[in-house]
């Protein structure tokens, strides 16, 4: 039986301060021992799963963002009554028909019959076989003895394989998560003549413009955001854990996977590869807010150099200044960073995270889904607990319905009516001692939490983000993770172009075949994405 903690009712008169901080202890230790129990669950599950025996049910998600959802057909006062996908298009009407067979009837047809025209029936077929193609480059001597040769096509030079199948092992890895065993024993039965050395070159090498398109995305993408969400994830590399961290809008993904998720680390990934150290007004002033001494902040006052321009020379500038403990290093470090982002037009630029501490800089909002999910994961101890969970829970989907309403036509006399509604939920005393501690500690996160007032073109979450860096989580648990630095290079680039393309409504295969074949007609993705942005 599972531990379940029943506290008698206790007095209104016998609630002293006392006795309200052993309640509140009595339910923090109930809430581990039960958290425990889940845990052992847990890993009964893992055995049973390796003994191939049956999962245990999972539990859906809140659903707090669909359910807020505003349904046209009720605002017009008629009830939806049509099941899902009712709304069916004509599936073939925008196909392209590459042949036309006519079939005439089995059966003899009689004289002084009328013709009544076709019925049309479109089959779809996908045509999968190998096509070798023998490049004979003619060779000449001309009678001054010179010699001549026939060229192969640009997209061909250096390389054994045509471009539609690089294209096709470039998809299928980065886009289907295709193992490279299993692209080499797929291609064999089609009668590829194909290592697996040459699928992982394919795969790895010769990709510098794939690798600028990529890093050219970030820096375009935050010259013309108004705002970015972001997220990290697991990411291993040669056999260390490592992460990757998530940058990117309704127009573009950006990846980038290191061995650290530390503030300096996304600081610096911001500077979108042109790092450097800058002291100005902006840094000084993190570094104030920050606890920094004084005295360490009056050496970077004095120093003349005020512009580092790698991290080496930034230690060692450091080091001059008599800078030696570890915290003052990491706040000086976190604020030049910061200064140099101010000085490249960025403070105004709103970083929407999930509430994780090296996320919040610059203009700092929070993610509502993530907050509500800290109250959808309370472990109620008894019936009283579970009421005012489910209140609380009810109450918070009203407001962000508001919130979500604001957005669509923010109107200032609205934000006194909001900001005294987000008040009263989280301000507010529940018969759950922990539940009352969770809701004092949201409540101190106001103002990131209503950004929107302010900037309504804000999203009021990072689903975004989370769905971007899913691909991550796939594959971790598809092949663990890179092994060389390269791989890891290619990884993160191009699930920052497909991702990128799906969001701008370019297709990926489209996009893999326009550059290998250097054909040209998809432009740049970031034009692409500072083209959507502007408008």
């Amino acid at each position: 039986m599972p531990y379940r903690l029943v506290l008698p009712p206790i007095p209104p008169e016998q609630r002293t301060p006392l006795v309200e901080a052993l309640v509140g202890i009595i339910q923090m230790q109930a809430e581990q021992i039960q958290r425990q129990e889940e845990q052992i669950e847990l890993l009964k599950e893992e055995i049973r799963i390796l003994k191939g025996l049956k999962k245990r049910p999972r539990f859906k998600p809140s659903g707090m963002e669909e359910q807020t959802e505003t349904d046209k057909s009720q605002d017009e006062g008629k009830k939806d009554t049509r099941r899902p996908g009712s709304d069916k298009r004509d599936k073939t009407a925008k196909l392209v028909i590459h042949e036309d067979k006519i079939i005439a009837p089995s059966r003899r047809i009689p004289r002084g019959s009328r013709f009544k025209g076709y019925r049309d029936v479109v089959v779809q077929e996908l045509q999968i076989q190998c096509h070798n193609t023998r490049y004979r480059l003619e060779r000449w001597v001309t009678p001054q003895g010179e010699s001549l040769c026939g060229e192969l096509p640009a997209e061909l030079a250096g390389y054994h394989f045509g471009p539609k199948l690089r294209s096709y092992i470039l998809y299928q890895h980065h886009n289907c998560q295709v193992t490279q065993p299993l692209l080499h024993e797929q291609l064999r039965e089609w009668g590829i003549d194909i290592s697996t050395g040459a699928i992982d070159a394919i795969l790895t090498s010769d990709q510098d413009q794939f690798h600028a398109e990529k890093d050219a995305l970030l820096t375009r993408g935050l010259a013309t955001a108004r705002y970015v969400t972001v997220d990290d994830s697991g990411a291993r590399h040669q056999g260390h854990n490592g992460y990757v961290t998530q940058i990117g809008n309704a127009f573009f993904a950006w990846f980038c996977s290191t061995f650290s998720k530390s503030r300096i680390n996304f600081l610096t990934l911001l500077c979108a590869g042109q790092v450097c150290y800058r002291i100005n007004k902006y840094a000084l002033e993190y570094m104030g807010e920050q606890g920094l001494p004084a005295a360490p902040i009056q050496a970077l006052v004095r120093a003349t150099e005020r512009v580092i321009d790698d991290a080496v020379g930034w230690e060692a500038h450091l080091d001059r200044l008599g800078i030696h403990l570890e915290r003052h290093r990491r706040i000086a470090t976190e604020g030049a960073l910061l200064g140099t982002l101010a000085a490249r037009g960025l403070t105004d630029l709103v970083i929407v995270s999930d509430d994780a501490g090296q996320f919040n800089v610059l203009q700092h909002a929070l993610c509502w889904i993530h907050s509500e999910r800290l109250i959808h994961q309370m472990l109620p101890l008894n019936e009283d607990h579970r009421e005012d969970i489910e209140r609380v829970r009810d109450q918070l989907w009203e407001l962000y319905a508001d919130l979500k309403a604001y957005k669509l036509k923010p109107r200032k006399r609205q934000r006194p009516r909001l900001e005294r509604a987000f008040d009263a939920l989280f301000t507010q005393k529940t018969r759950y001692q922990g539940l009352n501690e969770l809701l004092k500690r949201l409540y101190q996160n106001k103002e990131e939490l209503l950004q929107v007032l302010e900037r309504p073109e804000i999203p009021l979450h990072t689903n975004d983000s989370e769905r971007d860096v899913r691909d991550y989580v796939k594959k971790r648990k598809v092949s663990g993770g890179t092994r060389s630095d390269l791989g890891r290079q290619c990884r993160d680039t191009f699930t920052s172009l497909k991702k990128t393309c799906r969001k701008l409504g370019v297709s990926f295969w489209d996009y893999l075949n326009d550059r290998i074949s250097q054909v040209g007609l998809i432009p740049p993705l970031p034009d692409l994405v500072a083209a959507a942005a502007t408008e």
